[in-house]
């Protein structure tokens, strides 16, 4: 299989452009630095600006499947440019099944969105409502946009490759997961999609 990773030098992408790798998939690494992935060495690395529409298409178009990870910046930056651009490059990728990594504060405890709790870190709130943004819009998409995306849990950390874990829809499936087999999850899914149309969570 022909996989992209955007945002391949991210925590997730680089897990997931490993894991990929792994799993022996023809791998492209896409970032806006098209910097290599040092655990994936045989990726191969490619500039690509998320704002860039005509690139995304492009990659769409050489690729069996698109793997979105990249997100706002949590430390600046205007994120409804980044919700803009992520919608254009959603629009770009026609019928090419797309895997979007969101965020956890839109999982819903006794339908409450974690984001909206108040003991949710303000550092992170900024963040998560834009992903959360991000997942509205998919859930509005047209019906051509093969979407699916995955929410990790509450807590996500690089940690050790166990090859467990427990899913979930709209609520948590546990508080945290390593970043390794949050990669696990995520190829999984692609290599046999069971949440088109959906978002779903993982957990240890």
């Amino acid at each position: 299989m022909k996989i992209a990773v955007i945002g391949a030098t991210g925590m997730v992408g680089r897990e997931v452009t490993a894991e990929a790798v792994r799993r022996g998939h023809r791998v492209v690494a896409a970032s806006r630095s098209g910097k290599p992935v040092e655990s994936a060495s045989a990726a191969e690395p490619a500039v690509v600006d998320l704002a860039d529409a005509e690139a995304v298409s492009a990659l769409a178009a050489k690729n069996d499947v698109l793997v979105f990870a990249t997100g706002p910046s949590r430390t600046g930056g205007d994120h409804q440019e980044w919700l803009t651009a992520s919608t254009r490059a959603l629009e770009a990728v026609g019928s090419t099944p797309v895997l979007v990594v969101g965020g956890a504060g839109s999982l819903l405890i006794d339908g409450e969105r974690l984001v909206d709790s108040p003991n949710f870190p303000e550092a992170y709130r900024p963040e998560a409502l834009t992903l959360s943004a991000l997942l509205e819009e998919l859930r509005n998409a047209p019906a051509e946009l093969n979407w699916t995306m995955i929410s990790p849990s509450p807590m996500i950390a690089p940690g050790e490759r166990t090859g467990s874990y427990t899913l979930g829809l709209d609520s948590p499936a546990g508080e945290r997961i390593s970043s390794q087999d949050f990669a696990v999850a995520i190829l999984d899914e692609v290599e046999n999609p069971q949440h088109a149309g959906r978002r779903f969570t993982a957990a240890n």
